[in-house]
């Protein structure tokens, strides 16, 4: 009877990681065919509750009249367009970078959308799983064109402003380490009294994120006395995140931003998606849900890439509206382009 046991306890052990891989790798449905976990609950509530900054032009930004903006607002106005066919669907919560992880770890938010830097930490320890990089980027450093400083080594023993709870913190400190450059870091919680403190002189230098010096350096009194350093201190993969242990919203999320991707390789516009309701393309009719079930599979409407083009655009659009040539940012794509045109942007196959 013990060896009885024994076998049997053994068996079992050895079919549960089996199992629980089986019930991990799931679709976003349940038994009866209906939406799980997190993406059950954000349909039933009927709108998006999304985590942002608020203050970055070009990113996430709301102005005086309350209307937000951005490319990563419009991240989540396209999450939105798949889920509702609305992308104002939306509840923005405004988050620091110091509580943005608490937030989405805690429920607060369903997905965070604020220039959130990919990292090892990130991904396991910290509980997040992100979907594809939107954009890429690098850490810089600001300072006045007066200030004569012209290279890194130039910053030795000058006081550099920093917001804490980011990558910039540490990227800063090892790299100033690695050259042997003696600084004085001077720390803040809030992004607005950083650059605060920078603008009215307190500080020699202030170091962010390329694109947010950029951004920033627009609200500045007098732009053109800024320069950013030729530098580049990082690697700065910008990507949402939800929280980790829930693949079908994850798959949910991700899938909108290959949805972007893919519309812009495809050559299909929120001006043009008409003329490609008639394609006889099967990788287009797949992708605008006219045929096969992609969708239905994710616990999703089936032409949820549709939606999501029709209100808000393919990737290369919202680019355009936020971060383009047209834009005060003015920000050459380079490597925020798709593959096909030498950047490192492209989606999976739909199918």
């Amino acid at each position: 009877m013990a060896h009885w046991i024994a076998k049997t306890l053994a068996t079992f052990l050895l079919l549960l990681p089996l199992t629980a891989c089986t019930e991990s790798n799931s679709t976003g449905q349940d038994e009866s065919g209906q939406p799980k976990g997190r993406l059950a609950t954000v349909l039933g509530r009927g709108k998006l509750i999304c985590g942002v900054s608020g203050e970055l032009p070009g990113f996430s930004f709301v102005d005086q009249d309350g209307k937000y903006s951005g490319l990563d607002v419009d991240v989540c106005r396209a999450i939105a367009a798949a889920l509702f066919d609305n992308p104002d669907a939306v509840e923005y919560r405004n988050l620091n970078a110091k509580e943005r992880f608490t937030a989405l770890q805690t429920g607060e938010v369903d997905v965070l959308s604020r220039n959130t830097t990919w990292t090892l930490s990130r991904d396991t320890s910290v509980g997040l799983d992100f979907a594809p990089i939107i954009f890429f980027d690098g850490q810089g450093i600001m300072v006045k064109q007066s200030s004569n400083i012209k290279i890194l080594a130039d910053l030795q023993d000058k006081s550099i402003c920093i917001q804490t709870g980011t990558t910039t913190e540490q990227n800063l400190t090892d790299q100033m380490q690695k050259r042997g450059i003696p600084y004085k870091p001077v720390v803040f919680e809030d992004v607005n009294t950083t650059f605060a403190t920078y603008a009215e002189g307190r500080c020699d230098g202030v170091t962010a994120d390329r694109s947010q010096l950029i951004s920033r350096r627009t609200t500045l009194p007098n732009p053109g006395e800024h320069v950013i350093l030729p530098d580049v201190l990082s690697k700065e993969p910008l990507a949402p995140a939800v929280a980790s242990g829930d693949s079908a919203w994850a798959d949910a999320v991700r899938w909108t931003m290959f949805s972007l991707l893919e519309a812009e390789e495809l050559g299909i516009t929120s001006q043009n998606m008409g003329q490609f309701m008639t394609s006889k393309d099967p990788t287009v009719r797949r992708f605008l849900g006219m045929e096969g079930e992609l969708g239905k599979g994710m616990g999703v409407a089936n032409d949820f890439a549709a939606r999501i083009i029709k209100h808000v655009g393919n990737y290369g659009e919202i680019y355009d509206r936020n971060l383009g040539p047209q834009t005060k940012l003015n920000l050459p794509r380079g490597q925020n382009n798709l593959w096909t045109k030498g950047g490192l942007l492209f989606s999976p196959p739909f199918r």
